[in-house]
């Protein structure tokens, strides 16, 4: 049953402020090698060193994306990973927003093929890696990798009643995020029957921990009605959670429409300095408001999430969209040696979390 809002807001206000990074490894090429054995052990290394950053940061929560593949084909040394993971985050003060199905997906040409184990190829100069990525301009559908097949789709949900029963009651996960952009890479009426078994599956479970996932396409302009995904997230999460790349004026009246639904809101995707979405405008903003947020990418490596999407060139080389400054790194807050991008970001979401933490306490 979706909590009252009541229990949420109990339940949010018990916490310190959430603030973090989606995260993978500067030495993960993709989310295959932030879980496989191949490599494992040294981007383990790499990621209790960014952990170790992450705190000095400020930063208290994770949000990870699950791979299916490595689920099924290294299905018992995976969940050893996967629960070294939550310790090593709970090391230092991290919990995490587990994240376990996902429309961001790249569209299907002659170059596309099935993510496999093994050796991950990426391409420099590209955000997430690839030439031929999620990030590009869609014609039409993406496929779902493995919800689109009935067989493997009923492995899916097997792989998420699992993960989910094992970790129902572990305060090391802080979050279920059921559906990462339901419906994006027009996939729009595809997505609703996987994202409503989703959240059936996970709700039979009833984990101690809430559910949400973000309405995507959810638009500020009260005109514009809610799509019937963007619907049923809103009716159906126990917390409030939003992606927004655009300036401060969209969160501001992003914000303002999320709060008629009367739960606590999170925001689990931002920081785009080129489309001006940027550390300085928005942090405050999320901390005056008490609202979660949960930037993307921490320090800049193999994933590239520092470059445009490059659905954002071929917009500018269209005439379709200028106002983008290519001089700014786009998502990242770290150089690959561990210095800031800009220290003067660090240093105002350092005060920032030390007011918030302050407050905190004083209230407890």
């Amino acid at each position: 049953m979706r909590w009252t809002r009541e229990r949420i807001w109990n339940w949010y206000n018990s916490r310190p402020w959430m603030r973090g990074c989606n995260y993978m490894s500067a030495d993960c090429a993709n989310r295959i090698d932030q879980w496989q054995s191949l490599g494992f052990e040294e981007r383990f290394e790499t990621t209790e060193s960014e952990f170790a950053l992450m705190q000095e940061t400020g930063f208290n929560t994770a949000r990870v994306i699950l791979e299916y593949v490595v689920w099924k084909e290294e299905h018992d040394s995976f969940l050893e990973r996967f629960d070294r993971y939550l310790a090593l985050g709970a090391k230092y003060g991290i919990s995490f927003i587990v994240v376990l199905a996902n429309d961001c997906m790249p569209p299907k040409t002659e170059l596309w093929k099935m993510p496999a184990l093994g050796e991950q190829h990426f391409d420099w100069g590209y955000h997430g890696g690839r030439k031929h990525s999620q990030h590009g301009v869609h014609t039409g559908p993406a496929p779902h990798y493995y919800l689109d097949d009935p067989e493997s789709r009923a492995d899916y949900f097997e792989m998420v009643r699992e993960i989910v029963t094992l970790y129902k009651d572990d305060p090391r996960i802080c979050i279920w995020d059921l559906y990462n952009e339901p419906g994006n890479s027009r996939r729009t009426e595809l997505t609703l029957p996987n994202l409503k078994a989703i959240f059936e599956l996970v709700r039979s479970i009833n984990p101690s921990q809430p559910l949400t996932a973000d309405p995507f396409g959810f638009s500020f302009d009260r005109t514009v009605p809610p799509s019937p995904i963007a619907e049923y997230v809103l009716d159906n999460v126990d917390i409030v959670c939003y992606h927004c790349y655009g300036p401060y004026d969209q969160h501001v009246q992003l914000i303002r429409r999320l709060k008629e639904y009367g739960r606590p809101i999170m925001n689990t995707e931002w920081l785009g300095r080129c489309l001006n979405n940027d550390v300085f405008s928005l942090f405050p903003l999320f901390w005056m408001e008490g609202i979660g947020c949960i930037n993307w990418g921490f320090v800049a490596g193999k994933y590239q999430t520092y470059e445009p999407w490059e659905g954002t060139w071929t917009r500018y080389m269209s005439g379709e969209n200028t106002d983008v400054d290519f001089t700014k790194w786009f998502h990242d807050l770290y150089r690959p040696n561990h210095r800031p991008y800009d220290p003067k970001e660090i240093e105002l979401i350092q005060k920032f979390c030390r007011l918030a933490d302050e407050e905190f306490a004083a209230r407890h």
